[in-house]
């Protein structure tokens, strides 16, 4: 059907094609790779000496207890549905991808028997108060380092206090 020379041609493309590929991913990654060499940055951009230290919240607006105490428990169900709905539950004893979430405020850390943490929370705090709450939800990855919890966080505050209002109202 083929002969020699046609099956040649048909490897040879392939093998031309797949060096082409090779050769641009090793371009890019010269032009665009993360290392460029011990070289000294072109400019320095001044920042204000009130440096935060790493993992450090910082809270720009009104303090978290002020914002939980006029938060919105209906817009923290709304927002708990769009954002955390999909991984938790609220009936008790129904675990999602994380744990139930029903009676979670004031609830001690990994009480849920049936659910497999990954033991990171417990080292950063005992209890679920709506401060370590707020705090974890903030960034689950720099709250708790080697949390299982795969959720970039959730920048409003104002969604947060709403979040923990309607959190409050669950099995409190």
């Amino acid at each position: 059907m083929f002969d020699t020379m046609i099956w040649t041609k048909i490897v040879g493309g392939f093998c031309g094609a797949f060096l082409v590929f090779l050769l641009g991913g090793w371009a890019a990654q010269t032009i665009y790779g993360a290392e460029h060499g011990d070289h000294e940055q072109a400019y320095v951009i001044e920042v204000e000496s009130d440096e935060v230290a790493s993992g450090e919240v910082v809270e720009e607006g009104p303090p978290f207890a002020d914002l939980l105490a006029v938060a919105d428990a209906a817009a923290g169900e709304d927002t708990f549905g769009r954002a955390c709905g999909g991984c938790h539950k609220i009936a008790d004893g129904v675990n999602g991808t994380g744990p139930h979430l029903y009676g979670v405020v004031n609830r001690p850390v990994q009480a849920v028997a049936d659910f497999d943490y990954s033991g990171a929370l417990i080292a950063v705090n005992d209890v679920w108060t709506p401060e370590s709450i707020n705090a974890f939800i903030t960034d689950p990855g720099s709250y708790a380092d080697g949390t299982k919890m795969a959720y970039n966080g959730m920048r409003s505050a104002e969604d947060r206090a709403n979040v923990v209002a309607y959190l409050a109202t669950i099995g409190g």
